[in-house]
């Protein structure tokens, strides 16, 4: 009888913890489907890798994660390492796409494996800052982070965007949808700005919503 009521109340437990599966068989999709070939000569293909770990698998990852009962916010010094992930986060997603380290990556497979793991890291940890977190303390270190980085990100879209010429070599822009190079450069631009919009605005709008909920209790 006890084995059967730990099976049935085991079930629920695999049943929430869809997110966890699906962001491991997300990031297989982007790592090893046609988006890392494709990225080594055209911008657009990169950046939808890049969107791919950081705004669809680590989100998926931190909300399995979270459910499982990883939680952050018990952490000492709780502001501090929001500042510090938010902070490498930045760096990370600006580093890599400076010319000489994105082609670097396009270019040297253990540099390539050095960005994506990367990516993946930065991106987990702001993701778990905002999924991982229920004291309110942590909630409003992570709505600052997710706004943050939904500004940088949209700078850096803007920036791909508005390049009157190619920032990155010619043969790393080649286009995979029928884009011309600065077609295909200024394509990925749009898809790192809007894509920030979508995904950390709209977490940045969650946590709020979260933070009220969470204060408006409090008071009852």
């Amino acid at each position: 009888m006890r084995v059967m009521a730990d099976s049935q109340t085991s079930a629920p437990r695999r049943g929430r913890n869809w997110p966890l599966i699906l962001g491991f068989l997300m990031l297989g999709a982007c790592w090893l489907g046609p988006l890392p070939a494709m990225s080594r000569t055209a911008f657009s293909a990169h950046m939808l890798l890049h969107l791919g770990v950081v705004a669809l698998a680590a989100p998926l990852l931190a909300i399995g994660l979270a459910r499982s009962g990883l939680r952050v916010d018990g952490m000492r010094h709780i502001g501090i390492w929001s500042i510090v992930v938010f902070a490498a986060e930045m760096l990370v997603v600006w580093g890599w796409h400076a010319p000489q380290l994105h082609e670097a990556a396009a270019l040297n497979v253990w540099a390539f494996v050095a960005q994506q793991l990367s990516f993946l890291a930065v991106g987990l940890g702001v993701w778990l800052l905002g999924f991982a977190s229920q004291s309110r303390r942590g909630l409003v270190a992570a709505l600052f982070g997710f706004f943050l980085t939904f500004v940088h990100m949209t700078m850096l879209g803007v920036v791909l965007i508005m390049a009157p010429k190619l920032i990155y070599p010619a043969e790393l822009c080649l286009g995979a949808f029928g884009f011309e190079q600065l077609e295909d450069q200024r394509f990925g631009g749009i898809l790192m700005a809007a894509w920030s919009g979508v995904a950390y605005l709209g977490g940045a709008v969650v946590l709020g919503a979260r933070l009220l909920s969470s204060t408006s209790t409090a008071r009852l």
